[in-house]
């Protein structure tokens, strides 16, 4: 036995990878890593975040929080700093229980969709029983899916605590997806055969009792709307079977109304000669199911044309608005922001950013380099540049806020280097800079008109504490009286009244539990709400992860990252480590408050690894332009260097960490940056599993890499403009290969291409290199329902090649395990008697 472990042990060695220091054959320690699937988690984890329901009327506002007792619903005043629970729960219970007949306890009270009724005296919930009833308004009341619960109505009186059910209530329809409804709610637009159509609010009822009544007026807008070239309804997700048979089905259209629901407007888009893409359904019921869609690919010159389209509609004319500017340009209308106290509204309509008169939106040249923020006057149709933002890489904003309909303006710029505010007035003439310095200011919160006092969240600006970490402030709009209004050294999250003068603050870091406390404007504490219940989570044993800072290859940059360990960690051992990577631009994978979403680190690590995730220059977009932008132009290794040096340097810090396994994995822009690490430095990174990844990014989308790698806008001596694109791609270092590689990708993903994974596969088996590949049959981009597998199948790559653990079982027990109990919890239901049914 002594001789063959010497020969394994030898054999490992010669793939770089070792056994641990003990003598012993190194596990992967699967049970550990069973006890945190997401199934679990759901008993152990409850809420974590606290989320608000403001009122209308006032400041109050309701929340529902779970912890190992149950549930409970709140109801907090601020302006008597008080927070009462809405119900007696143990009576509640009971008189629930005699009305629906099934058994009911304060711990287990299925409430749902709890709203205040607009006195703002009573809750409105439901609460369905284990009876089976025949669907309302169902037509065929035998088929198969003609059944559901029975739901009781109920309306419980704050002041008097009692009970009501609502016996003959009129549940009001969910608004279908294609219903573009305007603000007075007496129209519907919606698109059909490619052209817009509208009905009126009788016609509507009728529609939503049933989709195919033949008394149904409606009434046709437009004529000329063809395939790719339509008013809305394209059928974007459906397989080309699908596609024909739905086509004169109404669909929904992208509309934005005029607060006084005279106009409305949309983005129409010319497609035509943008190129098909497919992708094969092969697990479609019956022969394998083709669709199609239209992509343009980074460089191509078919372009999707953009056109504004404003509609008269209380005479029922429309024109295409002249808002030319640069070849193959973007449009962008704003929607108006929503306010915080209408998110429980059974409609809310979607109305353009403006007033009745005007309309902002941009307007974005190809190559991103160039974005004028524009304004639309409605009665002339002219459109009038009021900001123009220009840069020699790409130029982002948001959305701006208005001041006093439109007199001025508060615009967000990264145009010094920093993400920052401006005042402009209402003819885009600048006024001043009201936020500056070594900050990134990240959302417009809200704006006072008559204090003139802006409401921010921005992170990087105060001292000692990670960067990332997001905070609310305020300021004047003449850049004076700067305030922080959420102290500690967390990430923060809020939500703001309507009235400005109380949020709501949540807040954690990694390492904490976390909490929220309600604040006045000023940032004076009113009251602590919430911690969250870690009871039963920390009785498994479960250890926070730990933060840590580290230089980038340039040994100047900070870079900020978090470490995972196995729980049963030994400090004396050493343990191999694996990489968690997405290499932004967008974002990077690094959590900077407690998440619930611990499969790819936190479970991963229990397996017997030590997992970290670190920021690259060229990640995060929430530090200066010039970090965010540092990988323009060489977007295939701009943060390989930083991820290996940040794997050295932790190294030389812990003795625990051994360098000689390291390991890679990542999903999307961290599968192509995975298998890039394993080519880039095949003789550091041993391992890698590499999930969807855009391997070849001149064949992903052209939105996506022309913008964070850059085109080139040509221009001849005759004005003709073309655009020139090159990239360097992963499958040309095949040849480089030298560790143990899994390629993954779904097989109808629309998104990022399964021709990525194929070409790389191709090119590495013209390489003569061996690897290991899976195709995940009928999953899009996120793997949907074989998101566990893909987990345990990675588990297990690492597991073998980097612990040298070849055990595993054809079964995978530990998704067997979950779902067996799944099936068993799902027993119990019964059917209504025919007493109970009538």
């Amino acid at each position: 036995m002594k001789t063959l472990y010497f020969l394994a042990a030898f054999l490992l060695a010669g793939l770089g990878l070792q056994a641990q220091s003990t003598g012993q054959q190194a596990k992967g320690n699967y049970q550990l890593a069973a006890k945190f699937s997401p199934k679990k988690l759901e008993k152990i984890i409850f809420s974590t975040n606290l989320d608000p329901h403001w009122l209308k009327k006032t400041d109050q506002f309701w929340y529902q929080y779970e912890t190992t007792g149950g549930k409970n619903w709140y109801v907090v005043d601020p302006a008597t700093k008080s927070k009462r629970a809405i119900f007696d729960l143990d009576k509640l219970a009971a008189a629930i229980t005699v009305i629906v007949k099934d058994p009911f306890d304060a711990q287990h009270l299925p409430i749902e969709n709890l709203k205040f009724t607009e006195d703002e005296k009573s809750v409105q919930f439901e609460v369905k029983s284990s009876v089976d009833v025949v669907k309302k308004d169902r037509l065929d009341k035998k088929a198969a899916d003609s059944l559901e619960k029975k739901t009781h109505y109920f309306q419980y009186n704050l002041g008097t605590r009692q009970l009501t059910e609502l016996k003959d209530y009129e549940k009001p329809k969910r608004k279908p997806m294609w219903a573009s409804i305007s603000p007075d709610q007496k129209f519907i637009i919606f698109a059909k055969n490619f052209n817009l159509y509208w009905m009126d609010k009788a016609n509507y009822e009728k529609a939503l009792k049933n989709e195919k009544d033949s008394t149904i007026v409606e009434h046709q807008l437009t004529k000329d709307g063809v395939e790719f070239y339509s008013y809305g309804g394209d059928g974007n997700g459906e397989t080309n079977v699908e596609q024909e048979k739905n086509k004169k089905n109404r669909k929904p259209t992208f509309v934005l109304w005029s607060p006084d629901s005279k106009y409305f407007m949309l983005t129409r888009t010319d497609s035509r000669k943008v190129k098909d893409l497919w992708v094969i359904h092969n697990t479609a019921t019956g022969r394998p199911a083709l669709e199609t869609y239209k992509y343009q690919m980074p460089g191509e010159k078919e372009a999707p044309i953009r056109e504004m389209v404003l509609f008269n509609f209380a005479e029922k004319t429309h024109k295409k608005i002249n808002t030319a500017a640069f070849k193959d340009q973007e449009l962008s209308v704003w929607p108006a922001p929503a306010k915080q106290s209408s998110r429980d509204d059974e409609f809310r309509p979607n109305v353009w950013h403006g007033t009745a008169n005007k309309v902002y939106f941009t307007r974005t040249s190809r190559d991103l380099k160039k974005i004028d923020v524009c304004v639309l006057d409605i009665p002339s149709g002219t459109v009038k540049p009021l900001i123009e933002e220009r840069f020699n890489t790409y130029v982002e904003v948001s959305r701006i806020g208005l001041v006093n309909g439109g007199n001025e303006m508060i615009h967000w710029s990264e145009r010094d280097g920093w993400g920052h505010f401006y005042l402009y007035d209402g003819n885009g003439k600048l006024k001043n800079q009201i936020t500056s310095g070594p900050f990134h200011t990240e959302e417009l919160v809200a704006i006072d008109e008559k204090a003139r006092v802006l409401y921010f969240s921005a992170n990087g600006r105060e001292a000692k504490e990670d960067p990332y970490f997001m905070h609310l402030y305020r300021i004047n709009f003449d850049g004076s009286g700067l305030k922080l209004l959420n102290k500690g050294d967390f990430d923060h999250n809020m939500s703001l009244s309507d009235s400005r003068r109380y949020f709501v603050d949540n807040f954690s870091r990694v390492n904490t539990v976390p909490a929220a406390a309600l604040y006045d404007n000023n940032g004076k504490k009113v009251m602590d709400l919430e911690k969250a219940d870690f009871s039963r989570l920390m009785t498994t044993g479960y250890k926070f992860p730990e933060p840590f800072k580290v230089k980038a290859d340039d040994g100047i940059t900070d870079l900020y990252g978090v470490m995972y360990k196995p729980y049963d960690f030994d400090s004396t051992k050493q343990y191999p480590i694996i990489q968690y990577i997405y290499p932004g631009p967008q974002t990077e994978a690094v959590n900077k408050a407690f998440s619930r979403g611990m499969d790819r680190v936190d479970r991963l690590a229990q397996m017997g690894f030590i997992v970290i995730t670190v920021g690259n220059r060229g990640g995060h977009p929430a530090r200066s332009k010039w970090y965010h932008t540092y990988g323009y132009g060489n977007l295939r290794d701009y943060g390989l260097a930083d991820k290996k040096a940040a794997v050295e340097q932790l190294a030389d810090r812990y003795s625990f960490i051994d360098i000689n396994r390291v390991g890679i994995t990542g999903h999307s822009g961290g599968g192509f940056m995975s298998t890039a690490a394993m080519l880039v430095y095949p003789d550091f990174f041993k391992v890698a599993v590499s999930g969807a990844g855009n391997h070849e990014n001149n064949i992903y989308n052209r939105w996506w890499s022309e913008k964070h790698h850059g085109v080139k806008e040509v221009i001849t001596a005759k004005g003709d403009t073309t655009f020139q694109y090159s990239i360097d791609k992963n499958p040309d270092l095949a040849k480089n290969l030298k560790g143990r590689l899994l390629l993954t990708h779904g097989d109808v993903d629309n998104n990022v291409h399964p021709a990525n994974t194929i070409r790389m596969a191709n090119a590495l088996m013209k390489a003569n290199k061996r690897f290991d590949f899976v195709m995940m049959p009928g999953q899009r981009h996120g793997y949907g329902d074989m998101t566990e597998y893909s987990f345990w199948m990675t588990a297990d790559y690492f597991t073998k090649y980097l612990l040298g653990d070849f055990s595993q079982p054809v079964d995978i027990t530990e998704i067997n395990r979950d779902q067996e109990q799944n099936n068993k919890s799902n027993a119990g239901a019964r059917r209504a008697t025919p007493e109970e049914e009538e």
